[in-house]
């Protein structure tokens, strides 16, 4: 994913144009881009599966950590009010266990707890991963802007990158005894759809939000106002809405995981375009899904995403995988904690100072547990010499310092993470906080080591 500056000017224009936009599919219906009706006569399935004190923990720490209407979700000491519909008035009523008695949670993936105990050569038997090489490749690069090249050197597209890792980390993860599928296996979309066949939505779109007569095409790459256009919307509908939609449908429907894996690469600002500036940060982060905004939960499909994910419990499993995961890749990359310039998207959870919670397409989509990695910054000055190295065996010097290959170091420090938390979770069984708290110790010594 990107961080770039000119992601937060657009935002700023336009005023999340597409992110909080309600599109209507029907009469009373308030949906998210692309979004369908949702189902929630689903969550009956959920009653009296969780308590009383678990739905607030995770209402309040997790996913409305930026606060819900109070007319949105009702919470009292038997139940929760679910606002389902604005315009018609309609709730749902989820009746919480009583003490001692929950009903067991409907889901298709399992838990690490629930797997049997693992062999030292084979930690991940039976486990079903789902790897996800973010956004696309190829000739989508440019399209998607998660493309660029410095000077001559060979072109930075991250959706290439991150399927590069993806491809090392696959036979690896069937050595350990995983069953492993691929989200996206090459540079193509998932989706069949393509941008034409969003042209007549994003100039509805564009005239729903004040640009009466919106130009058909880009005219320059650095034109401010191409946001405006109906090419530039209909591409964003094309591969951040219908590509990441299939996806999910892939997840969900076909191959139900255990765990998904979405890879990528980060970036910040570069100027312009045509002449990027190299930079001297460089960090890491992982994501988990929660920290919806309250413009967010208006829409009626996200807040059912939200409770159903809610009430699967992903995020006890998220949580401690995602600290695992994080501080093996901290310690292998040596790479200090991202923090978010724009703190009111997001809420850092757990303790090692790595994982945040923000609510992504994908993460709340996909109906099984999500680790969502964020290492390197690939316009950086370090980021993008070992880019350009390619990848190799063994260590190269590289800014004067001897490195793995990028891509091996990415594969393997995820490795060590999966390895390291199925261990623990499916033999010794230690308490989460406690294994918490000692990969932070082992976390903050290497680092302190590390320093200079």
């Amino acid at each position: 994913m990107f961080h770039f500056a000119r992601v937060r000017l657009y935002i700023a224009l336009v005023g999340v144009l597409l992110s909080f936009l309600a599109w209507t599919a029907q009469a009373g219906d308030n949906l998210g881009v692309l979004g369908t009706r949702p189902k929630w006569k689903v969550l009956e399935k959920y009653q009296e599966t969780i308590s009383h004190e678990d739905f607030v923990r995770l209402i309040e720490g997790v996913y409305c950590t930026h606060g819900v209407p109070p007319d949105m979700i009702t919470i009292d000491e038997k139940s929760a009010r679910i606002l389902t519909n604005r315009d018609s008035q309609s709730f749902f009523t989820l009746r919480f266990a009583a003490a001692d008695t929950a009903r067991p949670v409907p889901r298709l993936w399992r838990p690490a707890k629930s797997l049997p105990a693992a062999t030292l050569e084979k930690p991940l038997s039976g486990l079903r991963i789902a790897l996800d090489p973010g956004h696309l490749g190829g000739k989508w690069a440019k399209m998607e802007e998660r493309w660029f090249q410095v000077g001559d050197g060979a072109p930075v597209q991250e959706g290439d990158l991150v399927l590069r890792v993806s491809q090392m980390l696959a036979p690896r993860l069937k050595q350990l005894g995983a069953q492993v599928s691929f989200v996206r296996k090459d540079a193509e979309p998932v989706t069949l759809k393509r941008p034409d066949d969003f042209k007549e939505l994003a100039r509805r779109i564009l005239i729903k939000n004040g640009v009466p007569q919106p130009r058909q095409d880009v005219l320059d790459p650095t034109d401010q106002e191409k946001e405006k256009t109906i090419r530039w919307q209909s591409e964003i509908l094309f591969y951040r809405y219908s590509e990441i939609r299939r996806r999910a449908a892939l997840v969900n429907t076909k191959l139900h995981p255990d765990l998904v894996l979405c890879l990528h690469f980060n970036a910040e600002g570069w100027g312009d375009p045509k002449n990027p500036t190299l930079i001297d940060h460089n960090h890491l982060h992982l994501l988990v899904n929660g920290s919806y905004l309250k413009e967010e939960l208006e829409l009626d499909d996200v807040r059912f995403e939200m409770v159903r994910r809610l009430l699967s419990r992903a995020y006890d499993e998220e949580l401690p995988l995602a600290e695992t995961i994080a501080g093996a890749m901290a310690k292998e990359t040596q790479l200090p904690a991202y923090e978010y310039p724009t703190a009111n998207t997001v809420t850092k959870v757990g303790t090692t100072g790595y994982v945040y919670a923000r609510n992504l397409l994908a993460t709340r989509l996909y109906r099984s547990p999500v680790v969502y990695c964020e290492p390197y910054v690939m316009n950086s000055r370090d980021g993008f010499a070992r880019i350009q190295a390619g990848d190799y065996e063994g260590t190269r010097n590289i800014n004067r310092v001897e490195r793995k290959s990028i891509f091996r170091e990415y594969a393997d420090s995820v490795i060590d993470g999966l390895v390291e938390y199925y261990r623990e979770a499916r033999n010794e069984r230690k308490p989460q906080a406690a294994a918490i708290s000692n990969r932070r110790t082992k976390l903050n010594g290497g680092l302190e080591a590390a320093a200079p």
